[in-house]
């Protein structure tokens, strides 16, 4: 058996190790446009990791054993009776939950440090969503817009509402997302660092015409962003 184990060990290590150069290489998700998509991102690379080798591990042990141990031609006797291992039950246990409650720490903190107020002034944006559609007002300028502008490198607070029912304000290139709920005011913490055309969706199924239910996104510099705002008040 211990010629096995060696084996099995070492298809795994190799299997999990290209998995892992994948995921830290290969750009699986959208462009990161925002201060708070680089600790996303990294633990959606850890998690993806952790996942390919858990996959790599079961798949590999499945497939070695149905070659392997599989039955001869012409033996048709039992197995060997199998009862319970309980360290291998212990340790089943105990390192997925290891896993679980270390990602939840890491995720928490993360979120912690992203929602916290920025020492410097905020651009708030009030996001009213309904169905179908959005409307963003700015009220340190005045106006509201049907397309939502930002400027880089800004921290920007948005104050999210809906007039019916639930709907999620998402920026997949932002990474966060929030929930917009019916009585209530939810908020969103963001800095957007990537200046381009990007689109906002609603991430949560809110009726027929939840597919249509989008917005222009566009990020410009600081100096075009106040071009852009002193045009809409005029």
């Amino acid at each position: 058996m211990r010629k096995h184990w060696v084996i099995l060990t070492a298809l795994v290590a190799i299997a999990s190790a290209l998995l892992t150069v994948v995921f830290f290489t290969v750009p699986l998700v959208p462009v990161a446009a925002s201060q708070q998509a680089k600790p996303v991102d990294s633990l959606l690379k850890v998690m993806f990791s952790i996942g390919g080798a858990i996959f790599a591990l079961v798949v590999i042990v499945l497939l070695y054993s149905v070659v392997v141990f599989r039955c001869r031609p012409g033996d048709t006797s039992d197995g060997p009776p199998l009862e319970g291992h309980k360290a291998l039950e212990t340790m089943w246990t105990l390192v997925p939950l290891a896993i679980v409650i270390s990602l939840a720490t890491w995720g928490g903190i993360e979120l912690r440090d992203m929602l916290r107020p920025p020492a410097e002034m905020e651009l708030v944006v009030k996001v009213d969503s309904f169905q179908w559609g959005w409307r963003f007002e700015y009220p340190q300028y005045g106006f509201s817009s049907p397309m939502l502008a930002l400027p880089a490198d800004r921290p920007v607070l948005f104050r999210l509402t809906s007039r019916d029912v639930i709907h999620s304000f998402w920026i997949p290139e932002f990474r966060l997302k929030q929930d917009s709920v019916p009585g209530r005011e939810t908020y969103l913490r963001i800095t957007p660092t990537r200046p381009g055309d990007y689109g906002l969706r609603c991430a949560e199924l809110c009726g027929r015409a939840h597919w249509a239910m989008q917005a222009q996104v566009k990020v410009v510099d600081a100096d075009a962003f106040q071009r852009w705002a002193e045009g809409m008040r005029r």
